[in-house]
């Protein structure tokens, strides 16, 4: 496990229907699929990160998991450029700590529906917290309709959602396998395969968890997406849909 020091400053967060002819939609749910969200924040450049890589691989596999892979940029200096990081994910792990009043971030770390802290190699108690989640329903229900051009995306409370802090939409585009050959660094010489490595994590809206919200954004053509209904920025994540 490799640790970094939290820094004290943190980043704030900051389509025309097509005809009948082209307009061919599907409709899902978070009631046929409620994913629980695992974040690993991992990094090419940290020698305790494979273990975690591979269970992540193993976890992407799993209908009711979203697995994502952030990687992060803080050990780039070591040798080897992590090609996927980005300071936007380092910044997303060290909001994860601050709201946690955890002193330290470090590689590889599971941050499990925007709460739970778990070494991200330990596999066994990655998954009794992604047990006790799968025993309670989400609060939220995300449904998606997707055309050929875009996908339009309700939030809907299904149960009573506290409202302290802004709740937040967001959108994650992945890719679901990324094979990397790493020359330098701590692990020279390996070839390692990541699931699920997010492009781009951004928010769509904000809710005030009361009705319906509502959003359409153009589907992407590459790649795989989900959403995410988060409190604030860095809080508990309330659902979560990843689409076919």
């Amino acid at each position: 496990m490799r640790i970094l020091s939290v820094v004290a400053c943190l980043v704030g967060l900051a389509a025309a229907p097509l005809s009948a002819q082209t307009q061919h939609e599907n409709t899902q749910t978070a009631a046929q699929n409620v994913p629980v969200v695992v974040e690993l924040f991992t990094s090419q450049g940290c020698s305790s990160c494979p273990p975690a890589d591979e269970l992540l691989t193993r976890l992407a596999q799993k209908e009711d998991i979203l697995a994502l892979a952030l990687h992060v940029d803080y050990w780039d200096y070591i040798g080897w450029k992590d090609e996927f990081a980005s300071p936007a994910f380092t910044r997303r792990q060290k909001g994860y700590a601050h709201v946690g009043s955890r002193r330290m971030i470090y590689t590889p770390q599971m941050v499990i529906m925007g709460y739970e802290d778990v070494v991200g190699a330990n596999a066994a108690a990655v998954m009794d917290v992604v047990s006790e989640y799968r025993k309670t329903p989400p609060p939220v229900q995300l449904q998606a309709e997707t055309s050929e051009a875009e996908v339009r995306l309700t939030v809907t409370a299904v149960q009573d959602v506290e409202q302290a802090v802004p709740i937040l939409v967001h959108m994650v585009t992945y890719e679901p396998m990324q094979t990397v050959n790493i020359t330098r660094g701590e692990l020279r010489g390996h070839t390692i395969d990541y699931a699920n490595v997010v492009e781009e994590l951004s928010v769509i809206g904000t809710w005030d968890g009361t009705g319906e919200f509502k959003v359409a954004v153009p589907r992407q053509s590459e790649g795989k997406t989900a959403f995410l209904v988060q409190q604030g920025s860095y809080g508990r994540i309330l659902g979560a849909l990843k689409l076919d």
